[in-house]
């Protein structure tokens, strides 16, 4: 399969050049339906065997090095630092510093957020679905860099603010964290409300100093096309959002 087989979305960031990014789209592999066709996820009950030929060739189409160790996720904050000899049992998140040390994330619906240091020495990406972000995987990821102000982070395809239906609960635990995350939900005429992922990652990243933030124009339940929603089809695949640091 050639590379025009393919769509992969890069980030539009000002990254650095030794930073390498992408994220898959349902576009170019071989699983058949409903996962059709680049399902990347082994947990979603795909034929093992298609899982990783798409992953093959993936890496394939992008160049991307061997050393990828996948997530087991959890909607948590747990944050691993690559590489590392076992990968604990429940991480949302990854950051490394090594040169072709691969960071991954899988998402079909929640937000998958970029991460590296205008020097371009250190990378890291996460899964924020609404509780992990609520949970503050983002301020894990903070965490282990120095000062952010100097990260640059884009916001990779998610749900969007026409889409994310939730109800009081959601709503109510980020507004008690954080009061300006009101803007964030628009109400519904059922009494649920209209959530904005991107908006809540902008406010929480914001607020820990971190200003030049990217991204965050993507549907994953709109645009059936390109990617996977876990909201839209239930039983469905998974794109992954990869990071790493390429040798200059």
């Amino acid at each position: 399969m050639s590379s025009h087989d393919f769509s992969y979305l890069q980030p539009d960031w000002p990254a650095p050049a030794s930073v390498r990014a992408y994220v898959s789209t349902r576009i170019g592999g071989v699983s058949e339906r409903p996962f059709t066709s680049l399902n990347l996820g082994a947990h979603v009950g795909d034929v093992a065997e298609h899982v990783a030929e798409n992953r093959r060739l993936f890496a394939q189409v992008i160049g991307m090095p061997g050393s990828v160790q996948w997530l087991n996720q959890v909607h948590g904050t747990n944050v691993v630092s690559l590489p590392c000899h076992e990968v604990p049992s429940g991480a949302d998140a990854a950051v490394s510093d090594q040169l072709n040390q691969v960071c991954t994330v899988l998402t079909a619906d929640c937000l998958p957020v970029f991460f590296c240091d205008e020097a371009g020495t250190k990378v890291a990406v996460a899964h924020a679905g609404w509780r992990g972000l609520c949970a503050g995987v983002l301020e894990e990821v903070l965490k282990g860099f120095d000062e952010a102000e100097k990260v640059l982070v884009w916001l990779g395809p998610a749900i969007g603010p026409e889409a994310f239906e939730v109800g009081d609960e959601v709503r109510e635990a980020f507004i008690a964290q954080q009061p300006e995350a009101q803007q964030a939900f628009v109400a519904t005429e059922n009494g649920k409300w209209l959530g904005n992922l991107y908006l809540l990652a902008r406010q929480r990243l914001m607020a820990k100093g971190v200003e030049r933030i990217s991204g965050g124009e993507h549907c994953t339940f709109t645009d059936k096309a390109r990617f996977y929603s876990y909201r839209r089809d239930g039983q469905t695949g998974r794109m992954a959002s990869v990071i790493w640091l390429a040798e200059g």
